[in-house]
């Protein structure tokens, strides 16, 4: 079964969340828990929190379904000490927001050298960052999100995410999450099916389906190995319709959560239709 869902809303508070995902007809959703472009952050009350877990109880919404995205600020493989030390700290918050809500996984992006260090240097780093929180912490799994390579962001490569894997300690607590415009943008063609089935293939041999724990489901504004992030609506991209038909009928998707960052937000109902309008019976 496919869990299809978007990036809600948390205004209000973050108990508005599956409020606003059950509002579209999503079966999965993600969140912020924390201001997404500040390093402080005010703190969920347990009254917020609890009344977050009853929404999902009541609404239908499983852990395994929901996935927070942290702080775009972060960077766990900062070349700076201070920035890192931030980064980490930071990050560690975002895991204990996600135990308080009682939420298994915490979607992030893995970091950039800035130009500092050297990419395996950053790789071990981010490494290094996962096995500090995880250290920290239960019960949350540290979602990776592959980038489009954009500057000096890592993990648009499947070797590069499966070198992160590799130097995490716990390998029960990390996992990937695999953005379709990224993925498209770093140059895995995914528009055909011929392009789709190498694309996991390769996905498979670095990194290994068992790590597959999501899927940001995007179009995308620029060309194939463009390394440029720009989402776009579904359909409307360079991508196209094909991938999500096929996506919405291979089996090795179940049960994980699919979820839209497609960027006009009025067309998240329409999308989830849609998608599911294409599963063949």
């Amino acid at each position: 079964m496919k869990y299809v869902g978007a990036h809600v809303s948390v205004e209000g508070g973050v108990s508005n969340a599956p409020l606003n995902a059950h509002e579209i007809g999503a079966k999965a959703f993600a969140l912020f828990t924390r201001n997404p472009s500040r390093w402080q952050s005010k703190a969920i009350g347990d009254a917020e929190a609890q009344a977050f877990k009853d929404n999902c109880a009541r609404l239908g919404y499983d852990s395994a379904h929901i996935l927070p995205h942290d702080s775009y600020l972060i960077n766990l493989g900062s070349p700076d000490e201070e920035g890192l030390a931030k980064s980490r700290a930071a990050f560690l918050d975002e895991l204990h927001r996600c135990e308080q809500l009682g939420l298994t996984l915490l979607n992030f992006h893995p970091g950039s050298h800035l130009n500092r260090i050297g990419v395996d240097e950053c790789l071990d780093r981010i490494a290094e960052s996962i096995n500090l929180a995880l250290s920290q912490t239960k019960g949350v799994k540290a979602v990776i999100e592959n980038t489009a390579g954009q500057g000096t962001n890592l993990g648009f490569t499947f070797d590069q995410l499966r070198h992160i894997i590799n130097g995490v300690e716990d390998k029960d607590r990390v996992g990937v999450c695999i953005d379709t415009c990224h993925a498209f943008a770093a140059g895995y063609d995914l528009s055909t099916p011929a392009g789709y089935e190498q694309a996991w293939l390769e996905f498979d041999r670095s990194v290994g389906f068992r790590y597959l724990c999501a899927m940001h489901i995007n179009d995308t504004k620029k060309g194939l190995a463009s390394r440029v992030d720009r989402h776009e609506s579904l359909g409307k991209g360079m991508i196209g319709t094909d991938f999500f038909e096929m996506m919405m009928n291979d089996p090795r998707l179940d049960s994980i959560p699919l979820i839209l960052e497609t960027p006009d937000v009025s067309l998240w109902a329409e999308e989830i239709r849609w998608l599911y309008s294409l599963v063949r019976q």
